[in-house]
């Protein structure tokens, strides 16, 4: 098989921050791109009757520690932001704009988002804040705030986040292997192990 592996995750996902540090490494020996995709996960937590994991008992608990855990065990910057969860509208509007001229800009744009918030404690949900990232990382900020605006481009992100819906996408991040699904960050291992074996 030669279709691209699927990732799929929300840039208020703490795992789905740690999976985008890993995802094209873990996967790169396969000769298999992988298609990065945000969606709004509020949507599919709608969908499938769930709540975000801090609004949870004890799994709440639970999550933060779990995920300064993680950021230990990967040896990166991590910190639980002021502001969180929030709606991550701009900056998945942003990417999708983006991936539509320069797909290797727009997954460095998702890697600057993701540092932003869960390593300098900035509120993605403005989209101030997201056209910044997007300056730094020399686009076009006037094109990009009027694209933010068009309804082609908040229909896009609308449309990835209802097809992944349909394909059974629940969480952050969640990876679909030919037609296989993963649900989280600790399922890069088996999706590698899933391409290896040309599954089980």
């Amino acid at each position: 098989m030669s279709d691209d592996v699927e990732f799929y995750f929300d840039f208020s996902s703490p795992y789905g921050y740690f999976a985008c540090l890993r995802v094209d490494k873990a996967l790169s020996r396969f000769g298999r791109k992988v298609a990065w995709k945000p969606i709004m996960i509020g949507s599919a937590f709608k969908a499938s009757g769930n709540l975000p994991l801090v609004d949870q008992p004890l799994k709440g608990i639970y999550s933060r520690h779990d995920w300064d855990r993680m950021g230990r065990l990967l040896k990166v910057p991590y910190r639980m932001p002021d502001r969180f969860p929030v709606a991550s509208l701009p900056p998945s509007r942003a990417f999708w704009w983006l991936d539509g001229r320069d797909p290797a800009l727009a997954r460095r744009f998702a890697l600057a988002v993701y540092h932003a918030y869960f390593a300098e404690n900035r509120d993605i949900s403005e989209t101030a804040i997201t056209l910044d990232i997007a300056g730094s990382l020399g686009v076009d900020t006037a094109a990009l705030q009027a694209a933010l605006q068009d309804p082609a481009c908040k229909r896009r992100l609308k449309d990835e986040t209802e097809a992944a819906i349909d394909k059974g996408v629940f969480g952050s991040p969640f990876f679909i292997v030919d037609g296989e699904g993963f649900w989280g960050a600790d399922r890069l291992d088996m999706v590698a192990e899933w391409l290896e074996r040309g599954g089980w």
